[in-house]
């Protein structure tokens, strides 16, 4: 009979001691179901907000590809004048004027062309606008917290 006692005493005092370390106290089942609502709402915040962040930084990706298809028009534009150029020479003058302006028009619109394919890479890869990085650690929350539950 004292050795049952004994034993059970010894039990409550490690029921005490692991409630003392893990922070518990006598809280019911539903105030622990509120404290996990209460975190996955604090988590889905949190991934809500690395998801904006990482929206934003595409949409400055984004905007940075637009900025080069814009200096892109404008160097075509440029090697349009100094093609225009060109023709105006080649009438006026014969062989060394027009050349060298059409040499200069090709070298501008080899630029563009560089800009271009430079704008087209960044627009890539800023598009879809989708936050992929928090959506992924978003399933893996999911994952763990059923994993948890299934215990």
């Amino acid at each position: 009979m004292a050795l049952r006692h004994d034993t059970e005493t010894l039990a409550g005092e490690q029921i005490r001691r692991d409630r003392r370390v893990w922070g518990h106290d006598d809280r019911s089942v539903g105030h622990l179901v509120g404290d996990l609502t209460s975190e996955v709402a604090r988590l889905a915040r949190a991934e809500a907000q690395l998801a904006a962040r990482e929206v934003a930084e595409k949409a400055k990706t984004g905007a940075k590809g637009g900025g080069m298809f814009a200096a892109a028009g404008v160097f075509a534009l440029y090697g349009g004048a100094a093609f225009a150029l060109a023709a105006g020479i080649a009438l006026a003058l014969v062989w060394p004027a027009w050349l060298a302006a059409l040499t200069v028009g090709v070298l501008l619109f080899a630029i563009a062309g560089i800009a271009a394919l430079t704008g087209k890479s960044m627009l890539k890869r800023a598009m879809p606008p989708v936050p992929d990085e928090t959506m992924e650690r978003a399933r893996e929350d999911a994952r763990a917290l059923r994993g948890g539950m299934n215990r």
